[in-house]
């Protein structure tokens, strides 16, 4: 027997014996069987030990008192329920401006003394009808020079810090919380912050570009002229009205919004990427009404600490809710290099959003579970509640109410027919698309079904992850004050969450079930047995295309 031939019977062999049985077609495992008989019972491997879970705090503790209702610089600012609550020192500098508030509310609020200024009472009605609004743009999660961890880091959820661009409002001091973090300073976040005016306001926002990309405002749906009274573009539109503001440079765009609603601005420039990176956010415009003294800015949506006039006259409370979609492969481009060239061609020569797809969702700057700590819709019963909604996202989403059906008022700032508000539980919301929505909880089966904690999402599956891993996304929670613990966590009767807020989750490194269904959804022990057979395999494969190859050469030659 020659070489060639014994290497040809020996590989045929062990590729036969490693070949898996499970493997084989079924008529020939039931022909196999009827030869030899069948095989004995095989058992399954046994469960691995459950994965230990690292998980961080559900709640934290509210050190600094921000939660509590008070009163700072003679704004009466509302309790927040939510366990993290928005800065009261600057929710008071956006009612009063920064120009009106003592300099030590100054201090603690973060702000410049220009960043928010309130002027004249042009209609003599008791509030301020100038205001004038200056705007930086931070980017977080970015390249350092210095140091090969991400700067001024922001997450969204566990271990996720995807590479944004924001609007922020102009501050004093350092990025991050202290010179030894590199985490970024509660007023540093995404979303971008909803803007309040008043109709009929005359408001001048300043956009001083501190950033090292040509940046635009465009305020989309808002009543504003195309070119300003000194003929500069008003638009925020490089193609059509006006030069992008250059790093280092600033622009001021002027205003006086004569409709009231629920609006947008975002900026204009290559806006299918800065839009998606997180320059976006709510701008809303009350109506007028005597002494209204508006919070101008919310940090980061939710609740809205000092409603307006009109808001108080029809609703118990108030709610900014902004939904965006995140592509990594988009925003973490920011994270290889912080030289401006390199990325400026990465995002506007490599990246190609016709091929884009969105891995995280969030609710006004968080994903699950964060989305607990600070973007719950705490109601009581028979109470109204406003929602202000916008899609900030790439795709539409499919809102659903869990536990109630709620009304529709207006749709992108123009009110619906009062004949034609429908209620409804799930709410389409195409992107860039905004929703005013009245939510009622008088318990009559069709509004509310009673207290509880009822869940809201994007009904759509991918909406509901992060990563592809769920639950996650941008799912939260309409709760009642009674399911509410006193640090602002819901009382939940399901299962533990403490997986959840780990960032191994996220990584796809713990079963989702193993804390309370350990058999069924725990990792199994390694097989050697079957590893061997796959190895043998392997190698009888690999023989045989190594000599079949040698034969072919050989006939050529």
């Amino acid at each position: 027997m020659s070489r060639n031939t014994w290497i040809w019977g020996t590989a045929i062999f062990v590729l036969l014996i490693s070949f898996p049985p499970q493997w084989y077609p079924e008529p020939v495992r039931l022909q196999l069987a009827a030869w030899f008989g069948a095989d004995a019972y095989r058992a399954l491997p046994e469960s691995a030990q459950p994965s230990a879970v690292k998980s961080e705090i559900a709640c934290p503790e509210d050190v600094l008192g921000w939660r509590e209702a008070q009163e700072i610089a003679g704004v009466q600012i509302r309790r927040s329920l939510n366990c993290v609550a928005d800065d009261p020192y600057a929710v008071a500098a956006f009612v009063r401006g920064t120009n009106n508030i003592p300099q030590s509310v100054l201090m603690r609020s973060g702000l410049t003394q220009d960043a928010i200024v309130k002027g004249r009472d042009l209609d003599n009605d008791g509030d301020p009808d100038e205001i004038h609004i200056r705007l930086e743009v931070v980017e977080l999660n970015g390249a350092s020079p210095d140091t090969d961890n991400l700067t001024t880091q922001y997450a969204i959820a566990p271990g996720i810090k995807p590479g944004l661009w924001v609007f922020v409002p102009k501050m004093t001091g350092m990025a991050t919380k202290n010179f030894e973090s590199l985490q970024a300073r509660s007023l540093l976040r995404l979303p971008s912050p909803v803007i309040r005016i008043e109709q009929g306001d005359h408001v001048f926002i300043t956009l001083e570009n501190s950033h090292y990309m040509p940046h635009t405002i465009h305020f989309h749906g808002v009543d504003h002229p195309f070119q300003d009274a000194d003929g500069e573009g008003n638009d925020g539109v490089p193609l059509t009205s006006e030069v992008p503001v250059m790093p280092g440079q600033a622009r001021t765009y002027d205003l006086q919004p004569r409709q009231a609603g629920t609006m947008f601005y975002h900026c204009h420039v290559q806006s299918h990427v800065h839009v998606m990176m997180g320059l976006q956010g709510l701008f809303i415009v009350e109506e007028n009404r005597p002494n209204n003294w508006l919070q101008t800015l919310n940090i980061g949506a939710g609740q809205v600490r000092y409603p307006s006039v009109s808001v108080k006259e029809n609703y118990d409370r108030e709610y900014d809710l902004h939904y965006q979609d995140i592509d990594r492969d988009l925003n973490n481009r920011i994270q290889k290099t912080n030289d401006p060239r390199l990325v400026t061609k990465s995002l506007h020569r490599d990246y190609n959003i016709t091929t884009a797809s969105s891995e995280y969702f969030t609710l006004n700057g968080k994903s699950f579970p964060y989305t607990f700590r600070e973007s719950l819709v705490i109601v009581k019963p028979n109470e109204t509640i406003k929602l202000r909604i916008v899609n900030g996202g790439s795709s539409g989403i499919a809102l659903h109410t869990h536990g109630h059906k709620a009304t529709v008022t207006h749709r992108d700032g123009v009110p619906v027919q009062p004949n034609t508000g429908i209620v409804r539980d799930v709410f389409w919301i195409a992107p860039a698309q905004r929703l005013d929505v009245k939510l009622e909880t008088t318990n009559d089966g069709l509004h509310s079904y009673g207290e509880g904690v009822w869940l809201l999402h994007d009904h759509q599956g991918k909406g509901v992850t992060t990563n592809g891993i769920g639950p996650g996304g941008n799912i939260s929670a309409i709760v009642y004050e009674s399911y509410l613990k006193d640090n602002g966590w819901p009382r939940t009767f399901g299962v533990s969450w403490d997986p959840y807020f780990s960032a191994a989750y996220y990584r796809k490194e713990v079963p989702v079930w193993q804390s309370y269904a350990e058999n069924l959804s725990s990792e199994v022990t390694f097989d050697g047995w079957l590893i061997l057979r796959l190895l043998g395999l392997g190698v009888a494969a690999g023989t045989i295309a190594a000599l079949l190859i040698l034969q072919f050469q050989g006939r050529r030659s």
